[in-house]
């Protein structure tokens, strides 16, 4: 008996894992190609930009030209993220096929024009929708539909950042805080690390980030001052990354409650952009931010604020600023890169105040203050292993504790409430034993 059911469970998995890669990988490569597609228009978008900076002042038209678009094709699609999240906790209608095309055009005329934008929800999206479409194609019922649509995200997230292990945790983990769906990790590994090679496959680079700080030294092992000023810091990452999502969902809370059109949103909300441009004398806090423009060397960007001065002591700030008018006013794009901003430049400024190096921080500041925002730390620690390359002696120095430090305390004191309204709260974080409300329901 023992010996059939060992036998009976091995087939099971062995068709369970047959089934995924069949499915997972194609699934994988077409959202590797969309997301290669995406970011080779994207660079060209942003070039443009910067050699015509005219453009700007076509930012509260182009705004109309989404919202129109959007009012009159993709009103069902208007939720983005938060909708394929929803069809993966209930799956209903799905995700239609026309939302990888609409947001895919609403994030390029975004950043043409200088909105201050990311590109992960784009990625996101195009992943569920296409992964949506499949699912219907192959009649798959409730179950593997679910399955499929967190594929998807896996393959996109991944794929976008050149993040594979990071975009399979990440596809699990952010569904629900407290809880995650290990029955998805293998199709969402299939699918991410297929979307990433085809990516690459395609000829698509990522920026590369170094840390070098704490290597050049010969060090080895953790310097207990730097693992307390890195704890620190995660507190101000956490509680930062709670800023950011109360000023993107405040900013669109108040423009839906004041001005019912949305082809007016988008025309304030372009003004207003340009209003700041001129008013702080800088387009630095336009576009994605992970480099400056090649004509200003002194632009301020993700990649300058590993750099000691390559970031004013508010560029933080403005960025959250920037970045709350324009996804909060209707313009399209994601929330994740402008939050490694945000977490460079703020890492940046607390390394300037605590005599801790500098590109440390910035790298610290740029995964953590996305896993207070999102209420994602384990895949935030493992983003900072790929992004950061434990191949260059990182682990041995400390690097992984130091960024464990930093993303779990920025979870910690970062609230329920995250960038996404449809993560369902499963347990919360910090309650008395015997107190867990363990009833899934999104925090309002």
């Amino acid at each position: 008996m023992r010996l059939s059911s060992s036998l009976n469970e091995h087939r099971s998995v062995g068709a369970f894992l047959l089934k995924w890669l069949l499915i997972g990988i194609p699934t994988g490569a077409l959202v590797g190609s969309a997301v290669a597609l995406f970011l080779g228009s994207l660079d060209r978008a942003t070039e443009t930009q910067w050699h015509h900076p005219w453009l700007l002042f076509l930012l509260p038209l182009a705004g109309v030209g989404i919202a129109w678009m959007y009012q009159a094709l993709g009103k069902s699609v208007e939720a983005g993220n938060d909708l394929i999240v929803e069809q993966i906790h209930t799956p209903g209608g799905g995700v239609p096929a026309r939302m990888a095309p609409l947001v895919l055009i609403g994030t390029l005329v975004t950043h043409l024009f200088g909105g201050s934008a990311g590109r992960e929800g784009t990625a996101v999206q195009m992943g569920g929708s296409l992964a949506s479409t499949i699912g219907r194609t192959l009649r798959l019922d409730t179950h593997d539909t679910r399955l499929l649509l967190m594929t998807g995200v896996a393959a996109g997230f991944g794929a976008v950042f050149g993040t594979p292990m990071a975009g399979a945790i990440f596809a699990i983990e952010v569904l629900a805080i407290g809880r995650m769906s290990y029955e998805a990790l293998v199709p969402c590994l299939i699918g991410a690390v297929a979307g990433d090679w085809t990516t690459a496959a395609w000829g698509t680079h990522h920026t590369h980030y170094l840390i070098g700080s704490i290597n050049t030294t010969n060090q080895v092992g953790l310097d207990g001052l730097l693992l307390l000023k890195v704890a620190m810091a995660g507190v101000v990452f956490g509680l930062v990354s709670r800023l950011f999502v109360a000023c993107v969902h405040g900013v669109k809370q108040l423009l839906h409650r004041t001005i019912h059109n949305p082809l007016l949103r988008p025309v304030l909300g372009g003004v207003v952009v340009i209003a700041l441009v001129y008013l702080l004398g800088t387009r630095d806090f336009l576009g994605l931010g992970v480099t400056g423009n090649p004509a200003d060397p002194g632009a301020v960007s993700i990649t300058s604020s590993f750099t000691p001065g390559g970031a004013d002591a508010w560029s933080w700030w403005w960025k959250i600023v920037f970045t709350a008018i324009t996804l909060g006013a209707g313009f399209k794009g994601g929330e994740v890169t402008p939050l490694f901003f945000v977490g460079a430049a703020l890492g940046n400024t607390l390394a300037w105040l605590t005599g801790a190096p500098v590109d440390l921080f910035a790298g610290l500041g740029f995964v953590a203050v996305f896993a207070g925002a999102t209420n994602t730390p384990l895949a935030c620690i493992v983003m900072s292993m790929e992004l950061f390359g434990a191949g260059a002696g990182l682990i041995d120095s400390g690097f992984v504790v130091y960024s464990a430090v930093a993303c779990c305390l920025a979870y910690a004191v970062s609230g329920h409430k995250g960038i996404y309204r449809s993560q369902l709260v499963h347990a919360h974080k910090f309650l008395a034993r015997g107190t867990l409300d363990q009833t899934d329901k999104p925090i309002d």
